[in-house]
């Protein structure tokens, strides 16, 4: 298995693959649209992107890009995330005055940041590679807010370790592939939709599942591109669709929803077995 994930070694998206499965291969990509071209072109068995964290939200991009392509979600990984000020081995918290990384992780350490006199903060496409620049630039005036083993990977040093904002921080991934072949028993469902724009419209989307006691793990709006002010809905179902209640529920949808479509079905995600 070759998983294709957004980054340089080192990023959280490597990670969160490897704990998918352990003994596959990873594959780094410069950007999330090229996870899904490797992925569609055959030069990767599957593609993992993150979807959500617990600190800063939805990841948007990824939900246009689940639509844009025709590769079921197979799986999905939850990763404790821990971020640690990185920066050349010698450099003092007093010599930083650039910090660089992924805006995600910036949004997850605001508070540490905000207490950082004189420094500026600067976005940068990833975590890893904010990492990698300033150990290949040898910047000695800057740091990075990056994992464990990017410090590990590019030779540098922790200032400070989990300056995240809060402990409990988790990013959900989302693991696609293409072809629909799960590992385990699937028992949630990821689904798309529209409804039409008059009232009530969406309390009678919503009631189809309702009716049947299919549970809603998560439902998110996004806006549909030049139609202002109409929404294309996200929504995560805790059943296999093969079920007949979801299968019902869906066909009830499609009914009167201008689009309804299936982007997977997999197992929720499990904390492996300790020696696992």
């Amino acid at each position: 298995m070759r998983i294709a994930f957004q980054g340089a070694p080192g990023a959280y998206s490597e990670a969160a693959g490897l704990r998918f499965k352990p003994s596959a291969e990873p594959m780094a990509c410069k950007s999330f649209e090229e996870v899904f071209s490797v992925v569609q072109d055959k030069k990767a068995t599957h593609g993992i992107v993150p979807i959500e964290n617990t600190i800063g939200g939805t990841i948007r991009r990824n939900y246009d890009l689940l639509l844009r392509h025709e590769l079921p979600i197979v799986g999905e990984v939850h990763l404790p995330v821990i971020h640690n000020l990185v920066a050349l081995e010698g450099t003092t918290l007093k010599d930083v005055k650039r910090v660089y990384s992924h805006p995600q992780a910036l949004a997850q350490c605001e508070r540490f940041l905000l207490g950082l006199e004189g420094v500026e903060v600067i976005a940068n496409y990833d975590t890893a590679g904010s990492a990698k620049m300033i150990s290949e630039s040898n910047l000695r005036d800057a740091a990075a807010i990056a994992s464990e083993r990017s410090a590990e990977v590019f030779d540098l040093a922790i200032l400070k370790s989990a300056v995240q904002d809060f402990s409990e921080n988790i990013t959900r991934f989302l693991v696609v592939s293409r072809e629909a072949l799960t590992q385990g028993k699937a028992d949630k469902t990821t689904i798309a939709f529209t409804v039409p724009n008059e009232p009530g419209a969406l309390f009678k989307a919503l009631s189809v599942f309702t009716l049947r006691n299919i549970d809603l793990g998560k439902l998110e709006s996004r806006p549909i591109p030049a139609r202002p002010w109409e929404y294309l809905f996200f929504a995560d179902l805790k059943t296999d669709r093969e079920d007949s209640r979801c299968a019902r529920a869906l066909m009830h949808l499609a009914e009167f929803a201008p689009l309804v479509r299936t982007l997977g079905s997999y197992p929720s995600w499990k904390e492996p077995e300790l020696g696992e």
